[in-house]
């Protein structure tokens, strides 16, 4: 085998309308040569504690025990394992870490929603958001360091497709997110200033909510979307039921009945038109996935009934696809296929550069109320996060807006300042 061809070997490829691209399998390379174990199952924390040393009774045991303290407690300190002997916390540390993304950036928007510039170990940005509600706290949780649908009204389809995110990098958003608020068991309402107990939902926690929604198009990372959502619904792990984790895609069709099967959690559907003319021009994908193959998709997507209805995105371009005969179409369609539906209604959000405006509120009323009159549920999405550029559709890597040098200037003259 050649020198090139080994250097492969660890890698995987992500599918999609651009050339495959090279990427790390399941754990991202750290300089420091350890190996992180954030988004590894017990039987692969097991692999790696016997490969280092351990008999296999001995690592399995080790596995259990690191597995609980990982997913269940939130420690990132193999010192705070309080059941693992003394001598055994440093062999550990030496040859492994509990990483979490490295936050470059966090912001507050002025509406409550938190967003994060995040980067990985080795060095690609992304982003993740939290929205808060009076009855619920979603975390929008990215798939991918860039994206290659292209979606003509999207941010995030103006970047390129970077990598894959590992599993790790993926249930490491809801790890932070609970590390910044506070979530773990211990510490659990320990509140800052601006939050008070009052805040929490009756289940006692702030993030009740997961959609695989951010950056990238999750059925492009199938298998590591599938693994970093098996840890979150894991009862030994974060124990976050399915039904409160959607998972959204523009509609890569192959992936979605193995998608129903092997993760089940709820669907979303990036629709956004109704016509082939217009959905291919904003949603490229639709070129090589139609309209009425993708609804059969949703037709036969397993789990999916009037308990647990298929929600299909659709944001509301002037002049675009806002018109009322766009909305009675739109509802013939979820009726000829019979689809257990709810059609999410967004504002465009706009970003410098943006070829499209939003709809005006008149006109997504009119459009919601035939869709509602047509027995299906059209609320209209109150945007979030605008003013940090967190709401649907915003998202691109903050570093593409500001250097590294910008950043540390603002930071120390944030310190600097009485």
């Amino acid at each position: 085998m050649s020198d090139t061809s080994s250097d492969l070997s660890g890698l995987m490829t992500i599918p999609g309308q651009v050339d495959p691209v090279p990427v790390a399998r399941d754990i991202t390379p750290r300089a420091d040569g350890r190996l992180d174990l954030i988004g590894l199952p017990r039987p692969r924390i097991c692999e790696l504690l016997a490969e280092a040393g351990l008999d296999q009774r001995q690592a399995k045991l080790r596995a259990k025990q690191v597995f609980h303290w990982l997913y269940h407690r939130g420690v990132t300190d193999f010192a705070a394992m309080t059941d693992i002997s003394k001598a055994m916390r440093p062999w550990l540390a030496e040859r492994f870490v509990i990483g979490r993304p490295n936050i470059v950036e966090a912001q507050h928007s002025s509406d409550g929603t938190r967003k994060w510039l995040l980067q990985t170990d080795d060095g690609h940005d992304f982003e993740m958001v939290f929205i808060p509600d009076e009855t619920r706290g979603t975390l929008c949780v990215s798939s991918q360091v860039g994206c290659t649908l292209n979606c003509t009204f999207c941010h995030t389809g103006t970047m390129r497709l970077v990598r894959n995110l590992t599993p790790g990098e993926i249930v490491g958003q809801v790890m932070l997110a609970r590390d910044a608020l506070g979530e773990w068991p211990k510490g659990a309402m320990d509140f800052s200033d601006d939050e008070s107990a009052a805040q929490y939902t009756a289940d006692g926690r702030l993030l009740t909510n997961i959609v695989m929604m951010g950056m990238g198009e999750p059925l492009y990372n199938f298998d590591h979307v599938r693994d970093a959502l098996h840890l979150v619904m894991d009862g030994d792990g974060l124990g976050l039921s399915k039904r409160r984790i959607t998972l959204s895609t523009s509609g890569v069709i192959p992936a979605m009945e193995r998608a129903g099967e092997e993760i089940g959690v709820n669907l979303a559907v990036s629709l956004h038109a109704v016509t082939k003319e217009v959905r291919d021009e904003i949603v490229p994908l639709n070129k090589k996935y139609g309209i009425e193959e993708l609804l059969q998709a949703c037709a036969d997507y397993p789990g999916a009934s009037n308990a647990r209805r298929i929600t299909f995105e659709y944001v509301m371009l002037k002049d675009k696809n806002d018109g009322d005969e766009d909305a009675r179409e739109l509802v013939r369609l979820l009726k000829q296929f019979n689809l257990p539906a709810k059609v999410n209604l967004i504002p465009f959000n706009p970003w410098p550069g943006a070829e499209y405006e939003c709809s005006t509120p008149e006109r997504i009323k009119a459009f919601s109320d035939i869709v509602f009159e047509g027995g299906i549920s059209a609320p209209v999405r109150t945007p979030r996060g605008r003013d940090i550029d967190a709401a649907c559709g915003q998202l691109k890597t903050a570093a593409k807006k500001k250097s590294r040098a910008e950043r540390d200037r603002e930071d120390a003259a944030a310190q600097a300042a009485p």
